[in-house]
Formats: C-alpha cells, structure tokens, sequence
C-alpha cells in the first residue's frame, strides 16, 4: 500500500526554476540546481506575533537562503495558551515581504485551529499551514491535537520533509517522511540546555538511518513551559551523519549551507 502523504505546496520561482526535475518514481535522477538552507534560531518575545515576526524577516534577509527553518513555536514562543494563528493575520506581513524579496521559503512555529502545534510555509505569495505536529508532548497534548499524516514539500525539486520535536524522536514518524522520497528532513524544535545531546543524536540517527539531509532549527534563550535555558546549537546534518553547519547557543543565531 502506498503511504498516506501530502505534497501541500510547491515553491517554484521563474527566476530560479531547474531545467529538468528529480524523478522519485524510480525513473532516474536529473539535475537540480543546489538548495541553500538555512537554520535560524531568532530572539523571541512571548506572545508578541508581531515582534517575533520583524525578528523572522530580519532572519531571512540575512540568511539569503531557499530555505530558512525556524524553531517550534517560533513566532509566539513556547505559550502553550497562545491564541492561534491565522494565515492572513497581518502581523505577518513583514516576513511575507522579507520571503518576496529574496524567493525565501520560510518554515515558522505557530499554534493554528485545529488545536494543532503547525509549521507553517511562508512564501512571497502569504502563508499557508504546511504541517501539524503529529506526536505530542503531556503538556502540549492537554490543549492540542496531533497532526494525522507526513508531510513533504517540493522545493525546485527538491522534496522536503517537515518534522516538530518530539516527531524526531519517534522512529515511525522518520520512517513515513522518509518514505516519501525526501531529500531533505527539516525540523523545528526546543530541547532545554541540559538536553542539547537528544537532537544531535535524533538528528544523526535520522540523517545515517534514511540517508537524507538532516536540518534543525533549535530555540534559543528563555520561553515558557519551564524552558529558562533553552539548548539553541541549530544544525544540518549530511547523509552521513556529519554536522556541516552548527549555530552557539545565543538567540540569533544562524547557519547555512548549500547542498546539490
């Protein structure tokens, strides 16, 4: 049986399009022009939409990246009483016009109805709720609802699977991204300080395991739920298990690379 998926959003621009596409049906492989990521761990102040907004642009013009992955939660912070997110909200205008200006597809932390813990898809065209957390933590679980299917995006060929933090320790949820044919497994996630190990170790196990790229964007500083410290040290991983790219522990910080 073929796995349950969605392909929610292609992200194709006209300037940069690739001549000829990745065949994932087992036809063969084609060219692809090389995709920059970028993990980005930004300052955050809680429950401030707006501010953590202007924070996620100044990211993305500084990253002038493809692809820029944010941390769980990113733009309300860890409240697990944060008011959901709508897509249109105007608060997010300023990282809709940062994405426009540099073909930036940017992958932000929100609580959305549902009550899901999401991921969502900026672009220069708005934003669109790409994924839903699919395994929960206690706390998290006592308001929200997890997500019922992987995702993966297409990026100029390019597919990319889309995970939040405890997805990463669930060896199912890997296996099903994976399935799908996925390049790229990218995550936003919060570990405090004291667990920094558990996402290098996640990350490693995923990236050697399913012979994909493996990117991590980690929060940084202080948010609720009890994180005073939190472990920051976003990464990318290769196939191999090898971190190419790693962030400090400060918030603003961020790294990119460019794979192809």
């Amino acid at each position: 049986m073929r796995p349950r998926y969605e392909v929610i959003l292609r992200v194709d621009h006209e300037a940069d399009r690739p001549a000829a596409r990745v065949d994932h049906t087992g036809g063969g492989a084609e060219s692809r022009t090389p995709l920059r990521l970028a993990v980005v761990q930004p300052p955050c102040v809680p429950l401030d939409v707006a501010e953590n907004a202007r924070a996620h642009a100044a990211a993305v013009r500084a990253a002038r990246a493809r692809v820029v992955v944010f941390p769980e939660l990113s733009l309300t912070g860890y409240e697990l009483d944060a008011p959901v997110l709508s897509v249109d909200d105007p608060r997010l205008a300023p990282l809709v016009e940062a994405c426009a200006e540099t073909s930036t597809l940017a992958l932000a932390g929100a609580p959305v109805a549902g009550d899901h813990i999401a991921m969502l898809a900026v672009t220069g065209g708005g934003a669109t709720v790409a994924y839903r957390k699919m395994w929960l933590g206690d706390a998290e679980a006592r308001r929200f609802r997890p997500g019922d299917a992987p995702v993966v995006l297409d990026v100029d060929g390019w597919r990319v699977g889309l995970a939040v933090c405890k997805d990463t320790g669930v060896a199912a949820h890997a296996e099903r991204t994976a399935a799908l044919g996925v390049d790229v497994y990218a995550a936003g996630v919060l570990e405090s300080s004291r667990d920094a190990a558990v996402t290098d170790q996640r990350a490693q196990r995923i990236a050697t395991t399913h012979r994909v790229w493996v990117a991590v964007a980690s929060f940084a500083g202080s948010t609720g739920g009890g994180y005073t410290e939190a472990a920051g040290r976003s990464g990318v991983w290769t196939p191999d298990g090898e971190v190419v790219a790693r962030a400090g522990t400060a918030p603003g910080e961020s790294v990119s690379v460019t794979i192809g």
